[in-house]
């Protein structure tokens, strides 16, 4: 799907603009011309790429390949940026990411994505509802999509501390290896956001004080807005890393704790079988001159094998052993 929305040089505001009219378009310094490309065949997105906008082969490849950590590079005339949005499956404690191109000129923005966006549709739907998001530049616009991606950030943030509140519940009710397997699936994703936060907040960084010809002085300020709030993800997200950490450490004493309990049962129970064992197998040597053959010393030996692991049980009771 390819959707538009132009701005002319006198307000007028027009949508779905035909694919003929876009050199045009273009050439129109004092407007604005934001085309949103979702879900389109590569070879289409290449060739619109190359004959309208005229882009570098490079910058062209990476926006093709959704395999790219947040970056941003200064072509000059234009400033191609990769930004990513995210998303959780708290059923599969799963962190996915949706990679945003971005092209931005002076009078131009050109948003790539195969996966869709709720922050592009949000921004689209803001600059229909209100002609005043378009009349601020490109730039304004890239800064309304980045902070709205952001923005996206804490839902998924709180839910990844959701999943780790309940895991650290589930660690003392039931230390299985279900448990390790979600701890283990929240680390790799809490070790995910990290790697996407960082480079993102480099990016915004870098709009907010590098100097690109695309991007009016004046809008920098914005994109340190969305530097700080990726700041303070950071910190959140070093915070749930020593959480996701400390419910492993807490699984591993726990479950070393049970192991120590069921040996120390088993222990015990070998050190009161003992004395049984000793006594049935001593009365069991086969000597004529012991009175093993009389009924009443089987009973003498049932009882001694009862009395002793009694008095055995006893002692370890008090002395604390069995908790």
């Amino acid at each position: 799907m390819i959707r538009t929305l132009y701005r002319n040089n006198k307000g007028g505001v027009t949508t779905d603009v035909p694919e003929a009219h876009w050199k045009v378009v273009i050439r129109d310094t004092g407007g604005l011309f934001w085309v949103d490309f979702a879900d389109e065949p590569p070879e289409r997105v290449q060739k619109l790429f190359v004959d309208v906008f005229h882009f570098h082969p490079l910058a062209i490849e990476d926006a093709l390949q959704q395999a790219h950590v947040p970056k941003v590079d200064d072509w000059g005339e234009y400033v191609y940026a990769v930004l990513h949005g995210l998303s959780f499956d708290p059923a599969n404690n799963e962190l996915d990411t949706n990679e945003i191109d971005i092209f931005l000129g002076k009078n131009f923005l050109v948003t790539h994505h195969k996966n869709p966006q709720a922050s592009a549709d949000h921004v689209w739907k803001a600059c229909q509802r209100d002609e005043r998001y378009l009349a601020r530049g490109a730039d304004y616009l890239l800064y309304h999509i980045a902070d709205t991606l952001v923005s996206d950030y804490m839902p998924v943030v709180d839910q990844l501390d959701d999943a780790i509140d309940h895991l650290e519940d589930e660690v003392f009710t039931s230390a299985s290896r279900v448990v390790l397997s979600n701890i283990f699936s929240i680390k790799r994703a809490v070790l995910h956001l990290r790697r996407i936060i960082s480079p993102q907040r480099e990016v915004m960084n870098r709009f907010a004080r590098d100097t690109y010809g695309a991007v009016d002085p004046s809008e920098r300020i914005y994109f340190r807005d969305v530097y700080d709030h990726l700041v303070r993800l950071a910190d959140i997200n070093d915070t749930l890393r020593d959480l996701i950490g400390g419910a492993l450490d807490t699984y591993l004493s726990v479950s070393a704790n049970r192991t120590n309990q069921t040996m120390k049962i088993l222990t015990i129970f070998s050190a009161m079988f003992l004395p049984i064992s000793f006594i049935a197998g001593f009365f069991g040597m086969n000597f004529e001159w012991l009175p093993f053959s009389e009924p009443w010393f089987l009973i003498f030996g049932l009882v001694l094998m009862i009395i002793v692991p009694a008095i055995m049980w006893w002692w370890i009771e008090r002395k604390g052993w069995i908790e």
